[in-house]
């Protein structure tokens, strides 16, 4: 960003330096991915080299750094910086790994479990579909599954948070998924009841343990 060391007049605001709490590596991985999607659209000319594009869409995705703010203090438009952002979070989804894959890999690497787990990711919309009454905030729900270490292995797409974790799994039909595979599935009370299949199948979920302290 540059920087402007003389006095503010009228209303055109400050440009100035900022430090953000990002390693290189995201920076890296992101400037490459943008090089190389430059070159398979055969696009010549951006605005700011991808190693800059790559640090504004970190600040905003990682950091909460407004694209207006970003546009002034890099000469560029606020709709370049918003596009540049939804160019990257496709490029980004487009890796991802899908579901039956990532299940059967951890199979083959003689996994058994999974951890299965939501969580709300806090958005300052204030709309009353993203109101999660359960942790009495607005935000995004998603659906994480990780392996027995911990290690992400797949995320579901977002829904709004007054959805259920029940209700998402349910919708992308997660135990069959699971049982396909050959894994179950550790997951906390609130997911009783999710394991849905035949009485004679497998079972795909193993509910977990209440924490100490927390009632009956």
């Amino acid at each position: 960003m540059k920087k402007n060391n003389g006095l503010a007049e009228g209303h055109d605001g400050l440009v100035h330096t900022t430090r953000l709490p990002l390693s290189s590596a995201p920076l890296n991985y992101l400037a490459a991915l943008i090089r190389g999607h430059l070159k398979k659209i055969g696009s010549r000319w951006r605005a700011l080299p991808a190693g800059k594009i790559a640090g504004i869409v970190l600040a905003v995705l990682r950091c909460d750094q407004r694209p207006d703010d970003l546009a002034g203090g890099n000469g560029v438009h606020r709709t370049t910086v918003s596009r540049w952002v939804r160019e990257v979070v496709g490029l980004l989804a487009g890796r991802a790994p899908r579901l039956d894959p990532a299940l059967k890999k951890i199979a083959r690497r003689g996994g058994g479990v999974v951890l299965l787990d939501g969580s709300l990711i806090r958005t300052g919309t204030d709309n009353r579909r993203n109101y999660s009454g359960k942790h009495k905030c607005h935000g995004l729900l998603v659906i994480a599954l990780t392996d027995d270490r911990g290690r992400l292995v797949w995320i579901s797409a977002v829904r709004p948070g007054r959805t259920s974790e029940i209700t998402v799994c349910r919708h992308d039909k997660l135990t069959a998924h699971l049982r396909a595979a050959g894994l179950g599935a550790i997951v906390d009370l609130g997911f009783v009841g999710l394991d849905d299949g035949p009485p004679d199948a497998d079972p795909a979920v193993i509910c977990g343990y209440k924490a100490a302290g927390t009632g009956p």
